[in-house]
């Protein structure tokens, strides 16, 4: 009876080593079939990308009979539509279809009126393509009477322009990646551009006028640049020449603090809903979503429109910084309001506007004047260090793999670590229940020796 008992137990010992060489084998075929998580850059920032589908829909159906789009929480495209056959063209182009009872056309023209209405310093609005409405904000520093007013402008547009306040105060941040002074203040750089014979710093245009000198924060630190174009109000960027004309090695990275960055592959624009960082002297890291495009802030210092609404929270100094997604450039930080302690709302000027104004082009992996060791990363500038840099215009290295980073990525099923361990587990437990069971009939054999010749 025990024979047999120990003859079943090592048959489901080989079974399941069998088995487990067999799964194994599929999921280290199924990993190795499958992309590998990139991991050029770091900190990895599992962003969202834009839902080019949805862009491209609403161009095709037009302003008429769409209202904006956005992507869901799980990334996937939805457009906002006014009539039942644009939401079925939606849903052959596999997006998910709203119907909503006020176009694109419509959202923008109550935009444009509120755009001509006296203006209100210390308000701000933007298309909310979720809610299907124009949403108007005012902060603290608006008085009663001026808010009635722009509310008798919002009733007369109709119900879907909506009236909130907010705490706080819209302003511009001007007080990055990398810190950068001059005589108008503290800002942040933004992302390294070239036009083929010189390089500069794209950030904020409100950091200071054409003429301004840059430096950095740091003890010895010499001239960085100076400020040779740019457009605020209206808009809001500003083009840092270099002083040498060169940015140095590595312009493709921005710093996001503890001598980490992420690799700038291109630029894009963003979508409503998809989660963004941005990086900024003063608070670091951070990251939010896109909540609302196209929207209009009247600053103290003036109103600038077409700007990218988030809820990622910012604090002065971070003017100019980047915002990014899976390495693609989106924006340079503009102002808002709050803090990163209670949150609040933050604007960006988009990153394609402002290149195709000043003709200029980001510098990136591959493209002249990068891989020849012409650039700095982006937001840091000659003269500064980011931490744990070795000398003036060192680059803010990309992350390197670190113990628990090996580990998250031997544990990744998406990787061929789990299915190489289950197959090494499997190995060991088939070599072991071999050796035992011949370890087992010799010791029978010499029992059953000794007893014969006994």
């Amino acid at each position: 009876m025990r024979h047999a008992r120990r003859r079943i137990v090592r048959r489901v010992a080989r079974l399941a080593a069998v088995g487990g060489l067999l799964l194994g084998g599929t999921m280290v075929t199924r990993a190795v079939a499958s992309e590998p998580p990139d991991a050029s850059a770091a900190p990895r920032t599992f962003a969202q990308p834009p839902s080019g589908a949805g862009g491209d829909l609403v161009s095709r159906l037009g302003t008429g009979r769409t209202a904006g789009h956005w992507v869901d929480s799980e990334g996937r495209p939805v457009v906002a539509v006014t009539d039942e056959r644009a939401a079925e063209a939606v849903r052959r182009a596999g997006a998910t279809a709203k119907r909503v009872r006020h176009s694109l056309s419509e959202l923008r023209s109550a935009a444009s009126t509120l755009r001509s209405a006296p203006r209100v310093a210390g308000t701000a609005w933007a298309l909310d393509y979720r809610s299907n409405e124009v949403v108007v904000r005012g902060d603290r520093t608006v008085s009663g009477s001026d808010w009635s007013r722009l509310t008798a402008v919002a009733e007369g547009i109709g119900g879907f322009v909506r009236m909130e306040r907010t705490e706080g105060a819209f302003t511009t941040r001007l007080n990055g990646a990398e810190p950068i002074l001059s005589t108008a203040g503290r800002c942040s750089a933004g992302f390294n551009v070239t036009d083929g014979t010189s390089d500069f710093i794209l950030t904020a245009g409100h950091c200071g006028p054409t003429g301004s000198v840059w430096f950095g924060d740091r003890p010895g630190d010499g001239q960085v640049g100076r400020t040779v174009a740019g457009s605020f109000p209206g808009d809001d960027f500003s083009l840092v020449e270099y002083a040498n004309g060169k940015a140095g090695d590595g312009a493709d990275v921005v710093a996001v603090g503890d001598g980490k960055g992420v690799r700038i592959t291109g630029a894009g624009e963003p979508a409503v809903g998809q989660r963004v960082f941005r990086s900024g002297s003063t608070s670091g890291l951070r990251d939010g979503r896109v909540t609302a495009l196209d929207a209009t802030v009247n600053y103290p210092e003036g109103t600038v429109t077409g700007l990218i609404e988030t809820d990622v929270c910012a604090e002065p100094g971070d003017s100019g910084g980047p915002m990014f997604s899976e390495g693609v450039a989106l924006g340079v930080t503009s102002g808002g309001s709050g803090d990163c302690a209670k949150g609040g709302t933050t604007f960006f000027q988009p990153l394609p506007e402002a290149m195709a104004s000043l003709g200029v082009r980001l510098i990136v992996p591959g493209r002249e004047g990068a891989a020849a060791g012409t650039s700095a990363p982006a937001g840091q500038a000659p003269g500064t260090r980011a931490p744990g840099a070795s000398g003036a215009g060192a680059p803010a290295p990309a992350a390197g793999v670190d113990g628990s980073t090996l580990l998250a990525r031997l544990t990744d099923r998406r990787n061929i670590g789990p299915g190489l361990l289950v197959v090494a587990g499997s190995l060991v437990a088939l070599v072991a229940t071999r050796w035992i069971r011949e370890e087992q009939d010799r010791k029978a054999y010499r029992r059953r020796y000794s007893a014969t010749w006994g």
